[in-house]
C-alpha cells in the first residue's frame, strides 16, 4: 500500500506557486582532492547511501478529485542520472559565475512526475575547487523519516565508509483505481480525514497551512505575536520566479568575542549583524527610517546551546523553537541593537513552549542540510503578513567534512522565498566559520550583493564597540 504523504507535507506540495518554489537548496564548495573528483564519483557515493534516504526515489502521486493527500510511490523508472547533473563554468570559474548559476537554478521549479530532488556537480572552479549544488522540495524532507540528502554524502573522514550493498527492488505502482477505492476506504473508516482532503481539493490552502503549523509544533514554538501585522518594508512585495543569490563569509570567534563582551548568546549576536546590515541597506536605498523603524523576522529554528557556541556536539543541552524578533533597524547603536534582540529572545525562550533537541544528536553527518529544509518548512506555514523576511540560523560541526576525499570548504544555504517575501537569510556555522545564504527575487532586489558587503560592516561595527569597552 503507498504512503500518504502527511497533511503538513501535502501543504507544501500544494503550496507551490509559478513565483514561490517550494524547495530548499545547499551550496557547497570543495577542494579537488589529488586523485581527482569526478561526477561518476559522485554519481557512486550518492547511489550507495541512497538507501539512508529511501523517500530520494520515491515520487508524488494525486489522488484523483482530490479525495485523499496524494501518496509517496516508489519511483520504477529511477533514473539517478536525470537527478544528479553536471554543469561546468568557463574556466577560471568566479565565485560571481558560481552564484549566478545557484540562483538560475534555484529559480526553476522541480519535476513533479519524478523524486523531488536534483544535485549539480559544477566543475571548473578557480582555484582547484568544485562545487555541489542540491535542492529537495519542502515536502521531501521532515528530518524524521526523511533527511535532506546532503546530510548523508558527506563523511568526518577522507576515506569514506564501506556502505552496505543494496539491491533496491522498487514496489509495484498502484493504478488510478486503487488510489480511488484506498482514498474512499479511508474516508469511510475516518471521516473527519477525507472532510479535510475535500478541503484541500477545492484550495482552502489556508486552513491546510494551519494545520501544518500544529503539526509541526514539535520542532517550533508557539509564535505569541502571530496576530500583529508585520512592519511595512521594501522586503515584502510582488515577487517573479526569478532569483538572485549572494553569500557572506565571517569569522565564528568574532561572534564569540561579541557575545563573550556584551552577552546573549550567538544567535543574538547573528541577528544583531543582520539587522545592522538591514539597517545600512534601507538607507542606502533611501527608506524613511524613524528611530522606532523595525524590520520584524521570523526565526524558524534557533538553536539556543549553553555551551561554547553553535557546535553539533553542544547540542544536548539546546532548545529549539520558533519565534518573531523585531529586528531595530531604527537605531543607530549597535550595542544598543545587540541589547533589544537579547532581551527580546531571552523572553521569547522564557515563554516559548520548546523541545529539546535530543532528536537532533541523532542526525548522522551533516544536520544543518536537514535543520535548514525543517525551518523552511516552518516559515512557509505561517501568514506571510506577520513577518518580512525568514532567517534560518544551524549550527555546523566545527571539524572539517569530506565527499569522496574532497574537504568541503564553504557551506552556503539556499532558503526558498514565500510569497511576496523579497529576501530569505539562511546562515551555518562550520569548521570556525559563518556562511550567509541571501535567497532574493532578482527583480526586487538587484542590490542584494550591498546587504552581502553590509553584513561584515555590520559585524565589524559591534566588534570595534566590543574593543572599546575592553580598553
Amino acid at each position: 500500500m503507498a504512503t500518504r504523504l502527511t497533511t503538513q507535507d501535502a501543504s507544501f506540495y500544494f503550496l507551490e506557486a509559478g513565483t514561490t518554489p517550494m524547495h530548499v537548496g545547499s551550496l557547497a564548495v570543495f577542494r579537488v582532492p589529488r586523485n581527482g573528483f569526478s561526477y561518476d564519483d559522485l554519481l557512486s557515493i550518492v547511489e550507495s547511501r541512497l538507501a539512508l534516504v529511501p523517500r530520494y526515489r520515491q515520487k508524488v502521486r494525486e489522488v484523483a478529485l482530490g479525495l485523499a493527500r496524494p501518496v509517496w510511490v516508489d519511483d520504477r523508472d529511477f533514473d539517478i542520472t536525470y537527478h544528479i547533473r553536471r554543469s561546468a563554468l568557463p574556466k577560471p570559474g568566479s565565485n560571481e559565475q558560481l552564484h549566478d548559476l545557484v540562483a538560475r537554478l534555484t529559480s526553476r521549479p522541480l519535476d513533479r512526475t519524478r523524486p523531488l530532488w536534483e544535485m549539480y556537480l559544477v566543475e571548473g572552479l578557480v582555484r582547484n575547487r568544485f562545487a555541489i549544488f542540491t535542492k529537495s522540495h519542502s515536502s521531501l524532507v521532515d528530518g524524521d523519516k526523511a533527511l535532506e540528502i546532503s546530510q548523508v554524502i558527506l563523511d568526518a573522514t577522507k576515506t569514506p565508509p564501506t556502505m552496505a550493498e543494496e539491491l533496491w527492488m522498487p514496489s509495484r505502482e498502484p493504478s488510478e483505481s486503487e488510489l480511488v477505492v484506498q482514498a474512499v476506504a479511508e474516508i469511510i473508516a475516518r471521516p473527519g480525514e477525507g472532510l479535510e482532503a475535500v478541503r484541500s481539493a477545492v484550495n482552502d490552502v489556508a486552513r491546510t497551512a494551519g494545520g501544518a503549523v500544529r503539526a509541526l509544533s514539535k520542532v517550533a514554538a508557539v509564535v505569541r505575536t502571530a496576530a500583529q501585522v508585520a512592519p511595512s518594508s521594501p522586503l515584502n512585495t510582488e515577487i517573479s520566479r526569478n532569483r538572485r543569490f549572494a553569500v557572506a563569509k565571517t569569522d565564528l570567534d568574532d561572534y564569540r568575542t561579541v557575545r563573550s563582551k556584551f552577552g546573549g548568546n550567538i544567535n543574538d549576536v547573528v541577528l544583531a549583524v543582520v539587522a545592522g546590515a538591514l539597517r545600512n541597506w534601507l538607507l542606502s536605498r533611501g527608506e524613511p527610517i524613524s528611530a522606532f523603524t523595525t524590520v520584524r523576522a521570523l526565526v524558524p529554528m534557533s538553536v539556543y546551546v549553553s555551551g561554547e557556541g553553535p557546535d553539533i556536539s553542544d547540542l544536548a543541552p539546546s532548545e529549539v523553537s520558533s519565534f518573531l524578533v523585531d529586528l531595530p533597524v531604527g537605531e543607530p547603536n549597535a550595542v544598543v541593537r545587540f541589547s533589544h534582540i537579547a532581551h527580546a529572545t531571552e523572553a521569547t525562550v522564557r515563554q516559548s513552549r520548546g523541545v529539546t533537541a535530543g532528536t537532533l544528536m541523532r542526525l548522522s553527518g551533516f544536520a544543518p542540510a536537514t535543520l535548514h529544509a525543517m525551518g523552511a518548512r516552518v516559515g512557509s506555514s505561517f501568514s506571510q503578513r506577520v513577518f518580512n523576511l525568514v532567517v534560518t540560523n544551524v549550527p555546523g560541526p566545527q571539524f572539517p567534512l569530506y565527499v569522496g576525499g574532497a574537504r568541503m570548504l564553504e557551506m552556503y544555504p539556499v532558503p526558498p522565498l514565500v510569497r511576496n517575501q523579497a529576501l530569505s537569510i539562511g546562515l551555518t556555522s562550520y569548521d570556525g566559520n559563518v556562511y550567509y545564504g541571501l535567497n532574493a527575487d532578482r527583480d526586487a532586489m538587484p542590490d542584494v550583493e550591498v546587504i552581502t558587503s553590509l553584513l561584515h560592516e555590520s559585524l565589524e561595527e559591534l566588534l570595534d564597540a566590543a574593543r572599546d569597552s575592553s580598553r
